[in-house]
Order: C-alpha cells, then sequence, then structure tokens
C-alpha cells in the first residue's frame, strides 16, 4: 500500500473517548445483567431505518452497541424496551413519515411508560426539526444526530438511570470514529462507511447542513475492515460515502478513491466491492479504468445526473455540464463493454421548464441507463432551491410519470439483451412471495429470481429465460 499520512487526531474522537463509551456499554450491561438475574427478561430493542444506505450503515453501529450491552432485537415497537428510528431529511416526504411512525408511539409510552422512545440521524440534526419533536412528540426520551453517534451509550444511560429528554445534536463538522462495535444483520453483503459529509452544498440537499463538512477514513482502516469482512465470508461490499469520488481530498496526501479500489481488489478472496455514491464532477477516466482492469470490481456505476439541462445543473450547483457527463459515460462504455449505469434524476427542479426536461429525456434516451431513482422535487428549509421559484404540483407529476415511463421502457430493453446468456449470480436469499425462489444479483446488480433452495453467498451461473423492467427470471445452468 502506498504511504499515507495518518489523519490529524483533531479529525478522530479521541481514543480514550471511544474507551469512555465502552464503559457506559459495561454499566448499561451490568442494569441488563441485573435485570436477568432478578428473573426478568432482557432488554429488548426495535430499530428502524429511514433513508440512504449510510443511516443503514450508521443503524448497523447503534445494534452493535445494543448487541454489546445486552439487548436483544424485535421488529415490534410493541414487544420492544426500547424503540429507536434512525432519520432522514433528503425528502420532506421521509420527514412526514417519520413523524406519523412516532406520533403512532404515543399510546405505547401510556400504556408502559418506562418504554425508551428515540430518534436519531439527520433529521434530528436539524434544530428546528428537533423543538418540533420536543413541543409536539413528548413522548420522545432521546434525539441525537449523526455527529453523536459515538456518545449514543453515555446518552442512552443517561436516559435510563435519569429520564428527561435527552437532546444531543449540537452543529458540528463531525469527527471519524473508530472502533465502534457493529451488528450486521446480513452474511453476505456488508456496507463500508469511507467518508461521512459533503463539500458540494447542491442547492436542493440539506446533507452538507447535517451530516457536515467531507471527513475521510485513514485508508488503513477501511482496508482492515475490508480485510476482515472477506475473511469472515462476505462476498459483496459496498463502499459508502456522500461522494466517494472525493474520497482523501480533505487529507492533502497523494492518494485517492481510485487508489483505495486498486488496494482492494489486490486482496486475496472471492468477492465483489460496489460503491455509492459517486458525484460526477470528480469522477475521472482514472476511475473508469481501475474499474476496467479490475478483479473483484463491479461493473454497475451509480452516476446521479439529476438532470440534462445544463441551464438546471447550473442551478444545483452540480459544477459539470451535460457534455462533461456524457464523455465519461461515452468513455466508460469504450473500456467496459457490459458496463452497468443507473442514476439519480430530479424532476421538478425549480423554475425547469418544458425545454429543461425534454434535455432531461434526451439525456436519458441517449445513456440507457438500466435503471434510474427518479424524485420528485422537494424543497429543503435553509437550502437556496427552496427560495427559488417552484414549479406546480401537477406540472411535477406529469414529467415524473413521463421520465418513469421511459426509464421502464429502457430498463426493460437493456434486460431484454441477457435473455439467452448465462450470468454469475450471487445468491442473496430465498424469495419473500415465494419461497420455491432464490433471489440474486449479477455483477450489474440486476436482480434474478430463480428455481432452488441454495444458500446466502453462493455463486451460481444462471441463464436469463425471462426479462422485465425490475428484473428477470432464469433457471441455474449446469454447464
Amino acid at each position: 500500500m502506498k504511504e499515507v499520512l495518518l489523519l490529524e487526531k483533531s479529525r478522530h474522537v479521541p481514543a480514550e473517548e471511544i474507551l469512555r463509551q465502552w464503559d457506559f456499554i459495561r454499566l448499561m450491561r451490568e442494569e441488563n445483567d441485573a435485570r436477568i438475574a432478578s428473573g426478568r427478561l432482557p432488554l429488548v430493542a426495535c430499530t428502524r431505518t429511514f433513508g440512504c444506505q449510510q443511516n443503514e450503515n450508521d443503524t448497523e453501529r447503534i445494534n452493535g452497541m445494543l448487541e454489546q450491552m445486552g439487548f436483544d432485537f424485535t421488529d415490534s415497537p410493541e414487544s420492544a424496551d426500547l424503540v429507536l428510528f434512525n432519520t432522514c431529511a433528503i425528502r420532506d416526504h421521509a420527514e412526514q413519515k417519520v413523524y406519523g411512525t412516532v406520533g403512532a408511539l404515543a399510546p405505547l409510552k401510556k400504556t408502559a411508560p418506562d418504554k425508551i422512545i428515540a430518534l436519531c440521524g439527520c433529521m434530528v440534526q436539524q434544530p428546528a426539526v428537533a423543538r418540533t419533536i420536543r413541543s409536539k412528540y413528548r413522548h420522545v426520551d432521546l434525539l441525537f444526530g449523526p455527529h453523536a453517534l459515538h456518545r449514543f451509550p453515555e446518552n442512552l444511560y443517561r436516559v435510563y438511570t435519569k429520564r428527561g429528554c435527552v437532546i444531543d445534536n449540537e452543529p458540528s463538522d463531525g469527527m471519524i470514529a473508530e472502533d465502534l462495535p457493529i451488528r450486521r444483520e446480513d452474511k453476505t453483503r456488508a456496507w463500508v462507511t469511507i467518508m461521512s459529509g459533503c463539500n458540494n452544498f447542491c442547492t436542493y440537499c440539506i446533507v452538507p447542513h447535517v451530516r457536515g463538512r467531507e471527513r475521510s477514513r485513514d485508508p488503513k482502516a477501511v482496508l482492515r475492515e475490508v480485510k476482515e469482512l472477506i475473511e469472515a465470508g462476505y462476498r459483496d461490499i459496498t463502499l459508502l460515502g456522500q461522494n466517494v469520488n472525493s474520497y482523501c481530498n480533505d487529507l492533502e496526501i497523494d492518494y485517492d478513491f481510485s487508489d483505495l479500489l486498486r488496494e482492494i481488489d489486490a486482496l486475496d478472496g472471492d468477492f465483489t466491492v460496489r460503491f455509492m455514491t459517486s458525484h460526477p464532477k470528480d469522477a475521472s477516466e482514472k476511475l473508469i479504468d481501475t474499474i476496467a482492469a479490475g478483479r473483484h470490481l463491479s461493473h454497475h456505476i451509480h452516476l446521479p445526473v439529476q438532470s440534462g439541462s445544463d441551464r438546471i445543473l447550473n442551478l444545483m450547483n452540480r459544477r459539470y455540464t451535460r457534455e462533461d457527463y456524457l464523455k465519461l459515460i461515452r468513455y466508460a462504455k469504450e473500456r467496459i463493454s457490459d458496463v452497468v449505469f443507473t442514476s439519480d434524476i430530479i424532476v421538478g427542479f425549480p423554475t425547469e421548464t418544458e425545454e429543461d426536461f425534454e434535455d432531461t429525456l434526451a439525456l436519458v434516451r441517449e445513456v440507457e441507463y438500466d435503471g434510474l431513482y427518479t424524485f420528485i422535487y422537494s424543497p429543503r428549509k435553509g437550502t437556496p432551491a427552496a427560495e427559488m421559484e417552484q414549479i406546480p404540483d401537477e406540472v411535477k407529476g406529469n414529467r415524473y410519470r413521463r421520465l418513469c415511463d421511459l426509464q421502464s421502457e429502457l430498463s426493460l430493453q437493456a434486460n431484454q439483451r441477457l435473455v439467452g446468456t448465462v450470468q454469475t449470480v450471487l445468491v442473496t436469499g430465498i424469495n419473500e412471495k415465494d419461497p420455491s425462489l432464490c433471489d440474486g444479483r449479477t455483477d450489474g446488480n440486476k436482480l434474478v429470481h430463480f428455481p432452488g433452495n441454495y444458500p446466502a453467498g453462493t455463486t451460481l451461473s444462471v441463464r436469463i429465460d425471462r426479462a422485465f423492467n425490475w428484473g428477470m427470471l432464469g433457471s441455474v445452468s449446469e454447464a
């Protein structure tokens, strides 16, 4: 590995602070042990995640801490001693869903006053949201933002021993916390956060305001975690960050995301590496070349474009043009013959005209994405776009339907091209709706259903027999 500088201590949560949190974990474990010794059941936690994969990974850290405290787990808020929701602030719909779900817990709190209700994540980091929760949802006991994740043991102990609401959401650019326990539900696929925060300040996005500035983990720490996952049998590893392509830009060292991918790719084992999310302004031909040359690097690239209109891209502060984006797409298709592209697109951004939207449709047709994550623009208070001229809801709805219809056609066509081919598929589990089928993912991250009862983590050759816009049906190939 290249010789790289360790992160400055000021960027890390000090080791003594992490050890201090382990002390609170032990105190909570003692509380739990005392319950069991008195003939009572261990404490039970119900945790739910709203939002992105990074939130999912944060919840895994929270669950790891709870497991070390001796908690059991349940999917039922009714039977839990602790109910924790990890929240998202990216769209208004996500926030309203959280408010509704939290409101529904009020009757539970009345019948079981010792039940602890906690909210964490990006939504809670916003001071106005925290004030709303305190005034309208007084049954909530604990509120903490992403920057206070490592202090969860201390804050939970304070709630259990002193009662009263505990709030920990002070504004911060955040720090990197290593050596926290983790409880991964999936034994085949794993998330690895390589950086947190964002420096881009897209005009529609609240993330930099709640997640703070970019903070890259030390490459050695990332490599160590990935190696441990491979040795533990994980087969599908996704590297996470708000913008993985700017990894290590904040460290001022001669090392970047492509270098990290190359070092991970050099590790021994049977595994595939993916990454999310990739900002086009920082994506490079070097990145594409690294993927093309890799043994373990997925040929699926998620590259959010958000709009096909240069005027809208400028208003969004995306800092690339339509042609910049398409140039990178064309280069990737030349270097990686089976590359799979997916993207994010926002419909109805403020001042978007029909011409702007047609530019987006034209770009989607030219790229021929295999899949899209499509969103109707949602104003986020505190962002510049929220102060711009808004598009009527009926116009946004019409454009959204047109975009989805187009992408459904393109997704179907892309999957139809694979009919008759044999794909390497990683089994992810038994289909929930039809137990006679297995679910799996191709290298390009396409969903495949096929008959059989194979353990998760098994790699199979699957012949693609039928295609749909959402995925494919196949059969295990003996060849």
